[in-house]
């Protein structure tokens, strides 16, 4: 995992992309990897081409588990 943070009971990244469309593209992948794994991380696209992600287990308190670990490992994967 590149570039990951734990911070504030989150593990969080944000990726850049070249435009609006290619940032849509990669929310539209992560939902469908969130959906598959049951582990919905919270999205936010800004700055037009900039997507932050961040996730935790709520049900374990709110705070990052192996869930948010591996869940970071499958979205790295989209950009590979």
């Amino acid at each position: 995992m590149h570039d990951w943070l734990e911070k504030n009971n989150k593990l969080q990244k944000e990726f850049q992309f070249e435009n609006f469309l290619q940032a849509l593209d990669f929310v539209n992948k992560v939902g469908e990897i969130a959906e598959q794994s049951q582990h919905h991380p919270d999205i936010q696209i800004h700055s037009y081409n900039k997507v932050l992600i961040e996730t935790q287990t709520h049900d374990q308190g709110h705070v990052v588990t192996q869930k948010d670990f591996d869940l970071a490992q499958l979205i790295d994967q989209i950009i590979l």
